[in-house]
Protein backbone atom coordinates (compact mmCIF):
# COMPACT_ATOMS: atom_id res chain seq x y z
CA UNK A 1 0.00 0.00 0.00
CA UNK A 2 1.38 3.51 -0.59
CA UNK A 3 1.72 5.53 2.09
CA UNK A 4 -0.10 8.96 1.31
CA UNK A 5 -0.86 10.30 4.92
CA UNK A 6 0.45 14.08 5.79
CA UNK A 7 3.11 12.46 8.05
CA UNK A 8 4.96 10.99 5.38
CA UNK A 9 4.56 13.39 2.78
CA UNK A 10 7.97 14.50 1.11
CA UNK A 11 8.85 17.48 -0.93
CA UNK A 12 10.73 17.06 -3.99
CA UNK A 13 13.21 19.82 -5.52
CA UNK A 14 12.95 20.56 -9.09
CA UNK A 15 16.56 21.49 -9.16
CA UNK A 16 17.10 18.04 -8.02
CA UNK A 17 16.33 16.04 -10.81
CA UNK A 18 18.01 16.92 -14.74
CA UNK A 19 14.68 16.18 -17.27
CA UNK A 20 12.60 18.46 -15.07
CA UNK A 21 14.78 21.22 -15.40
CA UNK A 22 15.19 20.35 -19.03
CA UNK A 23 12.06 20.78 -19.67
CA UNK A 24 11.20 23.62 -18.20
CA UNK A 25 13.95 25.59 -19.36
CA UNK A 26 12.59 25.27 -23.28
CA UNK A 27 11.93 29.01 -25.45
CA UNK A 28 9.21 27.51 -27.18
CA UNK A 29 6.80 27.65 -23.64
CA UNK A 30 7.95 31.47 -23.37
CA UNK A 31 6.48 32.34 -26.78
CA UNK A 32 3.41 30.15 -25.97
CA UNK A 33 2.65 31.61 -23.13
CA UNK A 34 3.40 35.52 -24.98
CA UNK A 35 0.67 34.53 -27.62
CA UNK A 36 -1.95 33.35 -25.29
CA UNK A 37 -1.44 36.64 -23.22
CA UNK A 38 -1.29 38.98 -26.16
CA UNK A 39 -4.36 36.82 -27.78
CA UNK A 40 -6.48 37.18 -24.12
CA UNK A 41 -5.55 41.42 -24.48
CA UNK A 42 -6.52 41.30 -28.38
CA UNK A 43 -9.99 39.99 -26.98
CA UNK A 44 -10.12 42.09 -24.70
CA UNK A 45 -9.53 45.10 -26.42
CA UNK A 46 -11.93 43.99 -29.56
CA UNK A 47 -14.78 43.94 -26.70
CA UNK A 48 -14.27 47.61 -26.65
CA UNK A 49 -14.15 48.05 -30.79
CA UNK A 50 -17.38 50.32 -32.23
CA UNK A 51 -19.97 48.04 -33.41
CA UNK A 52 -22.80 49.22 -35.77
CA UNK A 53 -26.15 47.56 -34.67
CA UNK A 54 -28.49 46.88 -37.44
CA UNK A 55 -31.44 44.99 -38.29
CA UNK A 56 -31.14 42.42 -41.34
CA UNK A 57 -34.16 41.32 -43.71
CA UNK A 58 -34.48 39.59 -46.65
CA UNK A 59 -36.42 40.38 -49.76
CA UNK A 60 -36.93 40.79 -53.72
CA UNK A 61 -35.98 43.29 -56.45
CA UNK A 62 -39.13 45.55 -57.55
CA UNK A 63 -40.45 48.70 -58.38
CA UNK A 64 -41.22 52.00 -57.11
CA UNK A 65 -44.06 52.87 -58.26
CA UNK A 66 -47.34 50.11 -58.51
CA UNK A 67 -47.44 51.03 -62.61
CA UNK A 68 -43.92 50.40 -63.46
CA UNK A 69 -44.80 46.39 -61.95
CA UNK A 70 -45.09 43.93 -64.26
CA UNK A 71 -48.99 43.93 -65.30
CA UNK A 72 -51.38 41.69 -67.07
CA UNK A 73 -53.98 42.77 -69.78
CA UNK A 74 -57.59 42.36 -69.37
CA UNK A 75 -59.94 41.99 -72.18
CA UNK A 76 -62.83 44.87 -71.29
CA UNK A 77 -65.81 42.13 -73.11
CA UNK A 78 -66.63 38.99 -74.13
CA UNK A 79 -65.65 37.49 -77.22
CA UNK A 80 -63.99 34.91 -79.30
CA UNK A 81 -60.37 35.01 -80.43
CA UNK A 82 -60.10 35.49 -84.13
CA UNK A 83 -56.17 37.35 -84.77
CA UNK A 84 -52.90 37.60 -82.37
CA UNK A 85 -50.37 40.58 -83.51
CA UNK A 86 -47.40 40.36 -80.67
CA UNK A 87 -45.63 37.45 -79.84
CA UNK A 88 -43.86 36.39 -76.50
CA UNK A 89 -40.75 38.85 -76.37
CA UNK A 90 -41.82 41.35 -78.59
CA UNK A 91 -41.61 44.99 -77.27
CA UNK A 92 -44.75 46.92 -77.40
CA UNK A 93 -45.40 50.98 -77.49
CA UNK A 94 -48.43 52.66 -75.41
CA UNK A 95 -51.85 51.30 -77.57
CA UNK A 96 -50.47 49.18 -79.89
CA UNK A 97 -52.93 46.30 -80.86
CA UNK A 98 -52.29 43.09 -79.18
CA UNK A 99 -55.49 41.23 -79.72
CA UNK A 100 -58.41 41.03 -81.76
CA UNK A 101 -61.21 39.72 -80.73
CA UNK A 102 -65.16 39.29 -82.29
CA UNK A 103 -68.94 39.80 -80.94
CA UNK A 104 -70.76 36.92 -79.62
CA UNK A 105 -73.38 38.57 -77.44
CA UNK A 106 -76.61 38.21 -79.76
CA UNK A 107 -77.57 41.98 -78.82
CA UNK A 108 -74.69 43.16 -80.13
CA UNK A 109 -74.43 40.92 -83.86
CA UNK A 110 -75.81 43.40 -86.51
CA UNK A 111 -72.77 45.09 -88.10
CA UNK A 112 -74.95 48.15 -88.81
CA UNK A 113 -75.82 48.39 -85.03
CA UNK A 114 -74.12 52.15 -84.52
CA UNK A 115 -75.48 53.24 -87.98
CA UNK A 116 -78.99 52.23 -87.00
CA UNK A 117 -78.69 53.14 -83.42
CA UNK A 118 -77.45 57.27 -85.10
CA UNK A 119 -80.57 57.13 -87.17
CA UNK A 120 -82.56 56.64 -84.21
CA UNK A 121 -81.46 59.25 -82.55
CA UNK A 122 -81.45 61.61 -85.14
CA UNK A 123 -85.21 60.79 -86.05
CA UNK A 124 -85.84 61.49 -82.19
CA UNK A 125 -84.10 64.49 -82.66
CA UNK A 126 -86.63 65.69 -85.52
CA UNK A 127 -89.47 65.02 -83.03
CA UNK A 128 -88.10 67.21 -80.63
CA UNK A 129 -87.59 69.58 -83.02
CA UNK A 130 -91.55 69.09 -84.15
CA UNK A 131 -92.53 69.05 -80.66
CA UNK A 132 -90.60 72.31 -79.75
CA UNK A 133 -92.48 74.15 -82.94
CA UNK A 134 -96.01 72.64 -81.38
CA UNK A 135 -95.14 74.30 -78.66
CA UNK A 136 -94.17 77.82 -79.73
CA UNK A 137 -97.34 77.74 -82.49
CA UNK A 138 -99.61 76.55 -79.44
CA UNK A 139 -97.69 79.74 -77.06
CA UNK A 140 -98.74 81.76 -80.69
CA UNK A 141 -101.97 80.75 -80.34
CA UNK A 142 -102.58 81.55 -76.83
CA UNK A 143 -101.29 85.43 -77.39
CA UNK A 144 -103.43 85.50 -80.57
CA UNK A 145 -106.19 84.19 -78.04
CA UNK A 146 -105.34 86.44 -75.40
CA UNK A 147 -105.63 89.68 -77.61
CA UNK A 148 -108.65 88.54 -78.96
CA UNK A 149 -110.16 88.17 -76.00
CA UNK A 150 -109.26 91.84 -74.83
CA UNK A 151 -110.46 92.97 -77.95
CA UNK A 152 -113.89 91.11 -77.42
CA UNK A 153 -113.65 92.27 -73.95
CA UNK A 154 -113.36 95.91 -74.86
CA UNK A 155 -116.07 95.99 -77.39
CA UNK A 156 -118.09 95.11 -74.92
CA UNK A 157 -117.13 96.90 -72.61
CA UNK A 158 -117.63 99.78 -75.17
CA UNK A 159 -121.79 98.45 -75.40
CA UNK A 160 -121.74 98.57 -72.05
CA UNK A 161 -120.81 102.01 -71.92
CA UNK A 162 -123.45 102.44 -74.65
CA UNK A 163 -126.08 100.63 -73.01
CA UNK A 164 -125.39 103.65 -69.83
CA UNK A 165 -125.95 106.58 -72.24
CA UNK A 166 -128.83 105.28 -74.27
CA UNK A 167 -130.46 104.50 -71.23
CA UNK A 168 -129.80 107.74 -69.88
CA UNK A 169 -130.74 109.28 -73.16
CA UNK A 170 -134.06 107.91 -72.60
CA UNK A 171 -134.55 108.44 -69.44
CA UNK A 172 -134.05 112.07 -70.39
CA UNK A 173 -136.28 111.49 -72.96
CA UNK A 174 -138.96 110.38 -71.18
CA UNK A 175 -138.26 112.98 -68.51
CA UNK A 176 -138.70 115.51 -71.34
CA UNK A 177 -142.00 113.18 -73.09
CA UNK A 178 -143.43 113.34 -69.07
CA UNK A 179 -143.20 117.08 -69.00
CA UNK A 180 -144.91 117.80 -72.65
CA UNK A 181 -147.45 115.17 -71.16
CA UNK A 182 -147.75 117.44 -68.03
CA UNK A 183 -148.13 120.62 -70.55
CA UNK A 184 -150.52 119.17 -73.30
CA UNK A 185 -152.77 117.93 -69.83
CA UNK A 186 -152.95 121.78 -69.01
CA UNK A 187 -153.39 123.03 -71.91
CA UNK A 188 -156.28 120.44 -72.51
CA UNK A 189 -157.92 121.57 -69.09
CA UNK A 190 -157.17 125.08 -69.54
CA UNK A 191 -159.36 124.65 -73.25
CA UNK A 192 -162.17 122.77 -71.34
CA UNK A 193 -162.66 125.46 -69.33
CA UNK A 194 -162.12 128.40 -71.71
CA UNK A 195 -164.64 126.46 -73.79
CA UNK A 196 -167.76 126.14 -70.74
CA UNK A 197 -166.99 130.21 -70.68
CA UNK A 198 -167.47 130.34 -74.47
CA UNK A 199 -163.88 132.13 -75.15
CA UNK A 200 -162.90 128.65 -76.94
CA UNK A 201 -164.53 127.07 -80.02
CA UNK A 202 -164.92 123.05 -79.25
CA UNK A 203 -162.10 122.59 -82.31
CA UNK A 204 -159.42 123.64 -80.34
CA UNK A 205 -160.48 121.65 -77.85
CA UNK A 206 -160.62 118.57 -79.87
CA UNK A 207 -157.14 119.99 -80.87
CA UNK A 208 -155.44 120.21 -77.66
CA UNK A 209 -157.35 116.34 -76.78
CA UNK A 210 -155.72 114.75 -79.52
CA UNK A 211 -151.70 116.54 -78.75
CA UNK A 212 -152.58 115.09 -75.13
CA UNK A 213 -153.68 111.53 -76.50
CA UNK A 214 -150.14 112.06 -78.64
CA UNK A 215 -148.02 112.61 -75.53
CA UNK A 216 -149.92 109.71 -73.62
CA UNK A 217 -148.92 107.58 -76.54
CA UNK A 218 -145.30 108.95 -77.03
CA UNK A 219 -144.38 108.43 -73.32
CA UNK A 220 -145.42 104.52 -73.39
CA UNK A 221 -143.58 104.05 -76.76
CA UNK A 222 -140.44 106.30 -74.42
CA UNK A 223 -140.55 103.59 -71.78
CA UNK A 224 -140.30 100.44 -74.29
CA UNK A 225 -137.20 102.01 -75.54
CA UNK A 226 -136.08 103.09 -72.23
CA UNK A 227 -136.75 99.25 -71.05
CA UNK A 228 -134.73 98.14 -74.70
CA UNK A 229 -131.95 100.12 -73.40
CA UNK A 230 -131.86 98.30 -70.01
CA UNK A 231 -132.14 94.97 -71.66
CA UNK A 232 -129.41 95.81 -74.03
CA UNK A 233 -127.01 96.72 -70.89
CA UNK A 234 -127.75 93.66 -69.18
CA UNK A 235 -127.51 91.83 -72.56
CA UNK A 236 -123.32 93.49 -72.90
CA UNK A 237 -123.02 92.71 -69.25
CA UNK A 238 -124.20 88.79 -69.89
CA UNK A 239 -122.08 89.02 -73.64
CA UNK A 240 -118.76 90.02 -71.41
CA UNK A 241 -119.36 86.78 -69.42
CA UNK A 242 -119.64 84.64 -72.36
CA UNK A 243 -116.34 86.63 -73.58
CA UNK A 244 -115.11 85.75 -70.44
CA UNK A 245 -115.90 81.81 -70.38
CA UNK A 246 -115.45 80.97 -73.94
CA UNK A 247 -111.99 82.49 -74.35
CA UNK A 248 -111.06 80.93 -71.30
CA UNK A 249 -111.63 77.60 -72.52
CA UNK A 250 -109.77 78.32 -75.45
CA UNK A 251 -106.69 79.27 -73.73
CA UNK A 252 -107.02 77.10 -71.38
CA UNK A 253 -107.43 73.74 -74.11
CA UNK A 254 -104.30 76.00 -75.86
CA UNK A 255 -102.35 75.65 -72.59
CA UNK A 256 -103.39 71.90 -72.13
CA UNK A 257 -102.28 71.13 -75.45
CA UNK A 258 -99.14 73.02 -75.22
CA UNK A 259 -97.98 71.61 -71.65
CA UNK A 260 -99.18 67.97 -73.37
CA UNK A 261 -96.42 68.53 -76.75
CA UNK A 262 -93.99 70.04 -74.08
CA UNK A 263 -94.38 66.51 -71.74
CA UNK A 264 -93.73 64.46 -75.43
CA UNK A 265 -91.14 67.11 -75.99
CA UNK A 266 -89.13 66.00 -72.33
CA UNK A 267 -89.94 62.30 -73.11
CA UNK A 268 -88.47 62.42 -76.60
CA UNK A 269 -85.50 64.35 -75.10
CA UNK A 270 -85.14 61.07 -72.58
CA UNK A 271 -85.47 58.70 -75.26
CA UNK A 272 -82.94 60.76 -77.25
CA UNK A 273 -80.69 61.20 -74.52
CA UNK A 274 -80.73 57.09 -73.91
CA UNK A 275 -80.65 56.13 -77.55
CA UNK A 276 -77.38 58.43 -77.59
CA UNK A 277 -75.91 56.71 -74.13
CA UNK A 278 -76.79 53.37 -76.72
CA UNK A 279 -75.21 54.94 -79.70
CA UNK A 280 -72.34 55.58 -77.62
CA UNK A 281 -71.43 52.43 -75.71
CA UNK A 282 -71.94 50.69 -79.01
CA UNK A 283 -69.15 52.88 -80.55
CA UNK A 284 -67.10 52.76 -77.32
CA UNK A 285 -68.28 48.12 -77.49
CA UNK A 286 -66.20 48.31 -81.14
CA UNK A 287 -62.75 49.89 -80.13
CA UNK A 288 -63.21 47.24 -77.39
CA UNK A 289 -62.61 44.39 -79.71
CA UNK A 290 -59.11 45.44 -80.44
CA UNK A 291 -57.30 44.44 -76.96
CA UNK A 292 -54.56 47.51 -76.75
CA UNK A 293 -50.81 47.96 -74.73
CA UNK A 294 -51.85 49.86 -72.19
CA UNK A 295 -48.11 51.17 -71.74
CA UNK A 296 -44.90 50.81 -73.59
CA UNK A 297 -42.83 47.65 -72.34
CA UNK A 298 -42.00 43.52 -73.07
CA UNK A 299 -44.61 40.88 -73.46
CA UNK A 300 -43.50 38.88 -70.51
CA UNK A 301 -45.98 35.87 -71.73
CA UNK A 302 -49.12 35.20 -73.54
CA UNK A 303 -51.73 33.31 -71.21
CA UNK A 304 -54.42 32.57 -74.18
CA UNK A 305 -53.58 30.14 -76.99
CA UNK A 306 -55.27 29.82 -80.40
CA UNK A 307 -57.76 31.21 -83.00
CA UNK A 308 -61.73 31.09 -82.19
CA UNK A 309 -61.28 30.39 -78.23
CA UNK A 310 -64.09 31.97 -76.21
CA UNK A 311 -63.36 34.12 -73.66
CA UNK A 312 -65.30 36.19 -70.63
CA UNK A 313 -65.30 39.43 -69.76
CA UNK A 314 -62.04 40.21 -67.42
CA UNK A 315 -60.27 37.40 -68.59
CA UNK A 316 -56.25 37.73 -68.63
CA UNK A 317 -54.80 38.01 -71.93
CA UNK A 318 -50.63 38.80 -71.61
CA UNK A 319 -48.37 39.89 -68.65
CA UNK A 320 -46.70 43.45 -69.79
CA UNK A 321 -43.11 44.19 -68.05
CA UNK A 322 -43.32 48.02 -68.78
CA UNK A 323 -39.86 49.24 -70.48
CA UNK A 324 -39.27 51.93 -67.89
CA UNK A 325 -39.38 52.07 -64.31
CA UNK A 326 -37.72 52.99 -61.08
CA UNK A 327 -36.16 49.91 -59.20
CA UNK A 328 -36.79 49.31 -55.31
CA UNK A 329 -36.15 46.82 -53.13
CA UNK A 330 -38.97 45.03 -51.00
CA UNK A 331 -37.85 43.35 -47.82
CA UNK A 332 -39.59 41.64 -44.36
CA UNK A 333 -38.50 42.67 -40.67
CA UNK A 334 -39.74 41.21 -38.10
CA UNK A 335 -42.13 42.78 -35.72
CA UNK A 336 -39.65 43.04 -32.59
CA UNK A 337 -37.38 45.51 -35.36
CA UNK A 338 -40.42 47.20 -36.74
CA UNK A 339 -40.34 50.09 -34.13
CA UNK A 340 -36.54 51.11 -34.80
CA UNK A 341 -37.39 51.36 -38.75
CA UNK A 342 -38.38 54.85 -39.91
CA UNK A 343 -38.80 56.41 -43.52
CA UNK A 344 -35.62 58.15 -44.55
CA UNK A 345 -33.45 55.27 -42.45
CA UNK A 346 -30.23 54.53 -44.48
CA UNK A 347 -30.31 51.01 -45.49
CA UNK A 348 -27.54 48.69 -47.12
CA UNK A 349 -28.47 46.14 -49.45
CA UNK A 350 -26.92 43.52 -51.74
CA UNK A 351 -28.33 41.28 -54.69
CA UNK A 352 -28.07 37.18 -55.36
CA UNK A 353 -26.29 36.82 -58.33
CA UNK A 354 -23.56 39.92 -57.64
CA UNK A 355 -20.35 39.69 -55.34
CA UNK A 356 -20.31 41.06 -52.15
CA UNK A 357 -18.54 40.99 -48.65
CA UNK A 358 -20.40 41.90 -45.66
CA UNK A 359 -19.41 42.57 -42.17
CA UNK A 360 -23.05 43.34 -40.52
CA UNK A 361 -20.93 45.57 -37.20
CA UNK A 362 -18.97 47.23 -39.28
CA UNK A 363 -20.28 48.54 -42.92
CA UNK A 364 -17.34 51.00 -43.99
CA UNK A 365 -15.08 47.12 -44.37
CA UNK A 366 -18.20 45.47 -46.67
CA UNK A 367 -17.91 45.49 -50.36
CA UNK A 368 -21.03 44.37 -52.69
CA UNK A 369 -23.66 46.70 -50.76
CA UNK A 370 -25.18 49.43 -51.92
CA UNK A 371 -27.23 52.51 -50.33
CA UNK A 372 -30.78 52.92 -49.65
CA UNK A 373 -33.64 54.60 -47.65
CA UNK A 374 -36.66 53.38 -46.80
CA UNK A 375 -39.57 55.15 -48.26
CA UNK A 376 -42.95 53.19 -47.03
CA UNK A 377 -43.99 51.04 -44.13
CA UNK A 378 -46.30 48.56 -44.01
CA UNK A 379 -48.92 48.69 -41.04
CA UNK A 380 -50.06 45.46 -41.81
CA UNK A 381 -48.55 42.25 -41.23
CA UNK A 382 -47.70 40.05 -44.01
CA UNK A 383 -48.62 36.46 -44.50
CA UNK A 384 -45.08 35.64 -43.63
CA UNK A 385 -45.67 37.07 -40.54
CA UNK A 386 -43.28 39.80 -41.18
CA UNK A 387 -43.83 43.62 -42.19
CA UNK A 388 -43.04 45.05 -45.53
CA UNK A 389 -40.64 47.77 -45.81
CA UNK A 390 -40.25 49.77 -49.16
CA UNK A 391 -36.29 50.68 -49.87
CA UNK A 392 -35.13 53.26 -52.52
CA UNK A 393 -31.74 54.03 -54.03
CA UNK A 394 -29.83 56.53 -51.80
CA UNK A 395 -28.93 59.44 -54.28
CA UNK A 396 -26.29 60.08 -52.29
CA UNK A 397 -24.64 56.70 -52.87
CA UNK A 398 -23.41 54.72 -55.38
CA UNK A 399 -25.83 53.71 -57.95
CA UNK A 400 -27.69 50.52 -58.37
CA UNK A 401 -26.26 47.77 -60.80
CA UNK A 402 -28.69 48.74 -64.25
CA UNK A 403 -28.73 44.66 -64.83
CA UNK A 404 -30.54 44.10 -62.13
CA UNK A 405 -34.28 42.02 -62.67
CA UNK A 406 -37.52 42.26 -61.37
CA UNK A 407 -38.36 39.58 -59.20
CA UNK A 408 -34.32 38.84 -58.22
CA UNK A 409 -33.42 37.85 -53.96
CA UNK A 410 -31.85 41.16 -51.84
CA UNK A 411 -30.32 41.32 -48.75
CA UNK A 412 -30.60 44.26 -46.45
CA UNK A 413 -29.38 45.68 -42.96
CA UNK A 414 -30.81 48.79 -41.13
CA UNK A 415 -28.21 50.93 -39.60
CA UNK A 416 -28.48 51.62 -36.57
CA UNK A 417 -26.56 53.19 -33.08
CA UNK A 418 -23.00 52.46 -33.00
CA UNK A 419 -22.28 50.43 -29.64
CA UNK A 420 -19.13 48.82 -28.00
CA UNK A 421 -18.66 45.34 -28.81
CA UNK A 422 -19.75 43.62 -25.23
CA UNK A 423 -22.60 45.54 -25.45
CA UNK A 424 -23.48 44.35 -28.16
CA UNK A 425 -22.43 40.73 -26.82
CA UNK A 426 -24.11 41.36 -23.42
CA UNK A 427 -27.81 42.49 -25.77
CA UNK A 428 -27.33 38.92 -27.64
CA UNK A 429 -26.92 37.14 -24.60
CA UNK A 430 -30.21 38.57 -22.99
CA UNK A 431 -32.34 38.64 -26.09
CA UNK A 432 -32.73 42.49 -25.96
CA UNK A 433 -33.69 44.15 -29.29
CA UNK A 434 -31.16 47.17 -30.77
CA UNK A 435 -31.87 50.07 -28.59
CA UNK A 436 -34.22 52.22 -29.90
CA UNK A 437 -33.48 55.90 -31.77
CA UNK A 438 -35.53 58.41 -33.15
CA UNK A 439 -33.75 59.71 -36.65
CA UNK A 440 -33.31 63.11 -37.45
CA UNK A 441 -36.77 64.58 -38.50
CA UNK A 442 -35.87 67.14 -40.94
CA UNK A 443 -33.16 65.27 -42.81
CA UNK A 444 -35.58 62.13 -43.38
CA UNK A 445 -38.07 65.16 -44.76
CA UNK A 446 -35.83 66.76 -46.94
CA UNK A 447 -34.15 63.65 -48.57
CA UNK A 448 -38.35 62.35 -49.00
CA UNK A 449 -38.88 66.02 -50.81
CA UNK A 450 -35.28 65.37 -53.26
Amino acid sequence: MLNISKDNQVLIAPGKYSSITAVAIKPHYKTLNRIIIGFLIFLVACLFLPWTQNISGSGAVTTLKPDHRPQTVHNAIAGRIEKWYVQEGDYVNKGDTILFISEIKEDYLDPNLVGNTKEQVDAKKMAVESYGNKVTSLEVQAKSLNTERQLKLQQAQNKIKQAHLKIKSDSMDLEAIKTQLRIAQTQFNRSVALNKEGLKPLTDVEQKRLKLQEAEAYIITQENKLLSSKNELINAKVEINRITAEYAEKISKSESDKFTALSTQYDTKAQVNKLQNQHTNYSIRNGLYYITAPQSGYVNRALLAGIGETIKEGTAIVSIMPAGYDIAVETYVDPIDLPLVHRGAKIRVWFDGWPRIVFSGWPGLSYGTYGGRVVAIENFISPNGKFRVLISPDGDAEKWPKELSIGAGAQSIALLQTVPVWYEIWRNLNGFPPDYYKPDVKDAKSKDKK
